[in-house]
């Protein structure tokens, strides 16, 4: 297997050998992205306070591995945060318009 195909990534306080997609956002796009989604994150606090179970991370490459693909969200890999979590931010997101943003900062 080549190097590098795979990588360690934490979801849910569990380590997990997860595969990297081509889909996925690189280091690069990874940091354009981050700032917007964490102000987000940080201006929609749950009611209980919490600033969500899974990696921002994880959820953006399951959202863009979901649009390159055309899969169901009941079949997205194992890798990714739950189906119904990531169709949680995806819904959310593209209500508040952030979604916009992401895809314009991934454009440019």
């Amino acid at each position: 297997m080549p190097a590098g195909r795979w990588s360690w990534a934490c979801w849910a306080g569990r380590r997990e050998r997860a595969q990297l997609y081509k889909a996925g956002a690189s280091d690069e796009q990874w940091a354009l992205v981050e700032p917007v989604i964490t102000a987000w994150m940080a201006a929609h606090l749950s009611v209980s306070g919490h600033q969500g179970r899974y990696e921002s991370r994880g959820t953006v490459n399951a959202l863009l591995y979901q649009g390159r693909t055309g899969c169901q969200w009941e079949l997205l890999p194992h890798d990714f945060p739950p189906p119904g979590a990531v169709k949680f931010y995806f819904c959310t997101w593209r209500d508040d318009g952030i979604d916009q943003t992401i895809y314009y900062l991934l454009r440019w």
